[in-house]
């Protein structure tokens, strides 16, 4: 099973390949509505020390814009949910309608996850400084046991899903690991940094070696950026 698994990914991935490249741009473009697929904030190879940027492309045109899509869709018939912060649905998740729900926790759990991924990266690795290092310190002993730790988390998780840092209010930092697209505002946490391990994230360059993919990520952080997340949650500001 697992080998005809293998092969059904690799066929579908040289299917992706094969597809021209503006059929993606027309899928990913979301319907109207109000929520909206952000340019990335930097060139498709940016961050090539770990993502290819053809993964970078059909990852974001294709199933984040997709998200995008199907999120504005679910809320279409909900005007107050509609008109609503993306955090504060996601926090406030049991009190959406029952029946766009489910939609809602994939898709705007998706577009919250997705958004965050791609404005921690671009960067050039290193290690953080000023408060958040001293953070990381204090929560987890230094930056190589965190990153250990971290890595665990992404590697060790079963099947689709991301590996979190949670930060609080106070600035108390926590490693979690959440299925498919869920994300820890659905817990009432917010979110630091997180790396995506659905296999749709690394496939094309590394197939089955999700470790390398995780090992080789921490090359294209933009460790500023982090810092800048850490000093809003810190002040309250954060959002997704």
């Amino acid at each position: 099973m697992i080998a005809r698994r293998s092969a059904l990914l690799l066929a579908a991935g040289a299917a992706l390949l094969s597809v021209p490249r503006h059929v993606f741009a027309q899928a990913a473009t979301p319907p109207g509505g109000p929520f909206t697929l952000a340019p990335l904030p930097y060139a498709l190879d940016a961050n090539e020390a770990a993502i290819d940027a053809r993964t970078m492309e059909l990852h974001h045109r294709f199933h984040h814009g997709a998200q995008v899509a199907n999120l504005n869709a679910a809320v279409a018939n909900h005007p107050q949910v509609a008109a609503m912060p993306l955090d504060q649905i996601l926090m406030k998740l049991p009190e959406m309608p029952e029946a766009v729900r489910t939609a809602i926790r994939n898709n705007g759990g998706g577009h919250a996850n997705h958004t965050m991924f791609w404005a921690i990266m671009g960067g050039k690795g290193g290690d953080p400084t000023g408060d958040l290092a001293a953070a990381i310190a204090r929560d987890f002993g230094d930056l190589p046991a965190f990153r250990t730790q971290f890595d665990r988390a992404s590697t060790t998780l079963f099947g689709s899903g991301w590996a979190f840092v949670t930060v609080t209010r106070e600035g108390k930092l926590a490693i979690v690991q959440k299925p498919n697209q869920d994300n820890p505002l659905m817990d009432g946490t917010h979110v630091l940094m997180g790396n995506d391990v659905w296999e749709h994230a690394y496939y094309l360059r590394y197939q089955n070696r999700r470790a390398e993919y995780v090992r080789n990520w921490w090359q294209v952080l933009d460790w500023d950026k982090i810092g800048a997340r850490y000093a809003a949650a810190r002040a309250g500001t954060l959002t997704i």
